[in-house]
């Protein structure tokens, strides 16, 4: 039996001999004999050519950045979580005023930061790489002040897509991939208040 590395479900094949549905949360994930770690995961970030200063890539980012300046003041303290080598969502939140520290398992692994609680938490095309999901939105949740928000952004898959043609399966880092419904039991298990998506934007409020 395969159980959900998120909610511990059992799962059924849903893709080739490659990937699995939890019947619970309904996230789709891909078996652990085809996952990549250590040196061959890092390998791939390397190839990420992403540049802080690229007002493109600051674009792509603003549903996060723009969350945060509308929703926190100045003075709450932040943590962007899988922040890579060069972070315009660290860079955005600064320029205007914001403190927010970044940590990265691979670039950053500064792990003094995970002792801390901050008032909110960013996340950008991150939480699709996770192999173990439920371990790590208990840390975000661990992490959180009293009224502390998590801002997150992935690509969210539903049944209108043709799965074999979507692009972000494609990804061999993408190991987790969820549904509406799964952040909706991921706000229940984990006790947040609400949650809300717009696009690829996922807000989840304390």
């Amino acid at each position: 039996m395969i159980t959900c590395p998120l909610c511990s479900s059992f799962s059924k094949l849903f893709y080739k001999n490659t990937h699995y549905k939890c019947e619970c949360c309904t996230g789709v994930f891909k078996a652990k004999e085809f996952h990549l770690i250590g040196e061959d995961e890092k390998n791939i970030y390397e190839k990420h050519k992403n540049n802080s200063s690229d007002i493109r890539y600051q674009n792509f980012l603003s549903p996060i950045t723009n969350s945060v300046l509308n929703d926190k003041p100045k003075s709450s303290i932040g943590l962007d979580f899988g922040c890579g080598k060069d972070s315009a969502i660290i860079k955005v939140l600064s320029d205007n005023g914001y403190k927010i520290y970044g940590y990265d398992l691979f670039y950053l692994d500064d792990k003094s930061l995970l002792e801390k609680k901050y008032d909110y938490i960013t996340s950008s095309e991150v939480i699709e790489h996770f192999q173990e999901p439920n371990k790590e939105f208990t840390l975000f949740k661990s992490l959180l002040k009293d009224n502390g928000s998590l801002y997150l952004m992935t690509d969210i898959y539903d049944e209108s897509i043709d799965f074999d043609k979507w692009y972000y399966k494609n990804d061999p880092t993408h190991i987790f991939m969820y549904q509406r419904k799964t952040f909706e039991w991921i706000k229940e298990e984990f006790g947040f208040s609400r949650v809300e998506i717009e696009g690829r934007l996922i807000r989840f409020y304390l």
